[in-house]
């Protein structure tokens, strides 16, 4: 039985650790625990654990290759995830590459993001019905099943725990988004192969997940003359429990210092770039700075990374009623700050300019954020730059405006 959410207290260093588990599982999501570390086969091991989280009523979500790219579905077998694929990320390019090889996480995300599944794209929120000379309101149902999400990177974990700084925010918490997050078991996985547009390291995370899940995955002799294996830590009382109802076998010294070794060749290939600490201080006073119109001269407004960001939140209400019936539904669907409608206020758009829609959006992200809700509101998952069908980098911008160098 689920429990609902709260919101952990701040750090040390203003953030917030995310949701915890309250007047339900015992389990928090961020619950400290000593790590169990165990070894599983990459085929009959990831099956069992899929056949144990869907016994115990989760909704399992993963990986898939879908019309050349990876998303996240529902998953029923481990056959479904990639096997063998490595993925090219550049500013504006993504490319899925087929390899011969049996690694099942060598690929880096595509623009699909855990965030759908909480925070849907489009979502109803009410309806309304005329009974009986009165009206009669109801909500939407809750979700049956708590998700599973598998294979969640640490920009995607530190995504999901900003999220919920924002949607469960004590004051005025969105309560669909409560029922969605309710409960979440998630399955991280170790970033063994960054791409291009990774810059996870400079903004507070890295390679390896530290916190917000329940078991972690690090996959070590893929394609080398070693046996394969998954090497599985558990973080959380539940994850221990399920990891022992899975075939395993106890991970040796030689896998941890493997495992060590993949993560630190991994954060080798990702130097800092900008300095997270100090972007609120940097980015103050550029709000003027002629480098928004030089942007702007390549922005199509298109709002890709709003989309495909993890974080971003703003969202629309419109309310319409279907034809022939005595109903109006209210929906919520995403919104981006490029849409001109977005600073409508007192009858025009408040920023009328592409340059000032940039500057909404990458000045929210990396220095307004921090004020508003204790973190910034990026992962340096690098969707924004991948998926930019312009090439725009934010890290690129971002160092053009504080004058930094690269």
């Amino acid at each position: 039985m689920v429990g609902d959410l709260c919101l952990s207290p701040a750090t040390s260093d203003g953030t917030y650790g995310g949701p915890v588990m309250v007047d339900g599982d015992a389990s928090s999501l961020h619950a400290p625990a000593t790590n169990d570390r165990r070894c599983i086969d990459p085929r009959a091991g990831l099956q069992a654990m899929l056949d144990v989280l869907a016994a115990d009523g989760y909704r399992v979500i993963g990986p898939v290759v879908r019309n050349g790219v990876i998303a996240y579905d529902d998953l029923t077998t481990e056959a479904e995830m990639p096997v063998g694929c490595s993925v090219e990320q550049s500013p504006g390019r993504w490319r899925l590459h087929h390899g011969t090889d049996s690694s099942r996480f060598s690929w880096t995300p595509g623009a699909d993001s855990w965030k759908r599944f909480v925070f849907p794209a489009r979502q109803e929120v009410l309806r309304i019905r005329r009974t009986d000379g009165s009206w009669t309101t109801t909500g939407p149902t809750p979700p049956d099943r708590p998700l599973a999400l598998i294979g969640a990177r640490d920009c995607e974990v530190r995504a999901l725990s900003i999220l919920d700084r924002v949607l469960l925010e004590p004051d005025h918490p969105d309560n669909h988004y409560a029922d969605r997050r309710a409960g979440t078991f998630v399955v991280a996985v170790a970033c063994g192969e960054p791409s291009a547009t990774c810059w996870c390291t400079s903004i507070g995370g890295g390679p390896d997940p530290i916190e917000g899940f329940d078991l972690k995955i690090t996959e070590i002799s893929a394609g080398s003359g070693t046996a394969h294996r998954l090497l599985v830590e558990a973080a959380t009382t539940r994850g221990r429990e399920l990891l022992q109802r899975v075939p395993s076998v106890a991970a040796t010294d030689a896998d941890t210092a493997e495992a060590e070794a993949i993560m630190a060749r991994s954060a080798a290939m990702m130097p800092a770039r900008l300095p997270a600490s100090e972007l609120p201080e940097l980015l103050a006073g550029t709000a003027q700075h002629p480098h928004w119109d030089a942007v702007a001269q390549r922005c199509l407004s298109c709002g890709n990374c709003t989309s495909v960001c993890p974080t971003c939140f703003c969202s629309t209400f419109s309310d319409h009623t279907p034809l022939g019936t005595d109903e109006a539904v209210r929906e919520q669907s995403w919104a981006s700050c490029f849409q001109l409608e977005h600073s409508h206020l007192g009858g025009r758009a408040v920023r009328g300019t592409t340059a000032a829609r940039y500057r909404q959006w990458l000045t929210h992200k990396l220095q307004t954020w921090p004020e508003q809700f204790g973190t910034l509101g990026c992962v340096g998952c690098g969707r924004c730059t991948t998926w930019c069908p312009a090439g725009i980098d934010i890290v690129d911008e971002a160092i053009a405006l504080t004058g930094g160098t690269r």
